[in-house]
């Protein structure tokens, strides 16, 4: 069975996130107010007068090369030569989930809410900063997709804790079936499939009727 005391954690934890991120969206505002930017469809303006600034901060891209060390240009196709696998994931696990999630009735993940794609528009950057800046806002808010969409998947096939504790534990974790609790699993596992407590319906996230 589960603790009472687990569970009055769990909720102080919930209540403590909920009040982190009210906090984070204040201080996100005060930054925007700070660093004169808004968004406008999706995309970063900044007041002229700020881009301006920035300009100041910006190194030359032949110089930024030319100063960069031998072993890091030469490691360089390893870096971008990553982006086929990655853009492999992307493709198969957007299919899957696609597919897949509609058929189990699991809200989609959606993609816009990892891979934020912005740093490009920073002025003191130089095109191959941006570019770098784009591929690692790419590779990290994919992977964050993906481990988004394969927690859901665990949540609804095998919500079990493992017999010991892990490494950094996807947020669904908590809310598993201890592991040998075969009552609990039994008797909570078509609630657990239903609860995904993610402030979407199903109808909203898949578009259905």
């Amino acid at each position: 069975m589960r603790s009472s005391a687990l569970d009055e954690i769990l909720q102080r934890l919930q209540q403590a996130q909920t009040e982190l991120e009210q906090e984070l969206d204040r201080l996100l505002d005060e930054k925007r107010q700070q660093f004169q930017y808004h968004l406008k469809r999706r995309r970063v303006v900044f007041e002229k007068s700020m881009r301006r600034w920035q300009k100041q901060f910006r190194t030359n891209a032949w110089a930024y090369l030319r100063d960069a060390p031998l072993p890091f240009i030469l490691s360089s196709p390893l870096i971008y030569g990553m982006v086929i696998p990655l853009a492999l994931l992307d493709l198969t696990i957007t299919v899957y989930q696609q597919v897949c999630f509609r058929i189990y009735r699991i809200p989609l993940v959606k993609r816009s809410d990892h891979l934020i794609i912005d740093r490009h528009h920073l002025a003191y950057l130089n095109v191959i900063e941006k570019f770098n800046c784009i591929y690692c806002g790419y590779a990290n808010g994919l992977l964050s997709y993906a481990r988004e969409i394969s927690a859901r998947t665990e949540q609804y096939w095998c919500p079990i804790k493992h017999a010991r504790r892990k490494a950094d534990e996807h947020p669904r974790y908590p809310k598993f079936f201890d592991y040998g609790d075969a009552e609990a699993y039994g008797e909570g596992l078509q609630d657990l499939r239903r609860n995904w407590d993610d402030g979407q319906t199903l109808e909203r996230s898949q578009g259905l009727p």
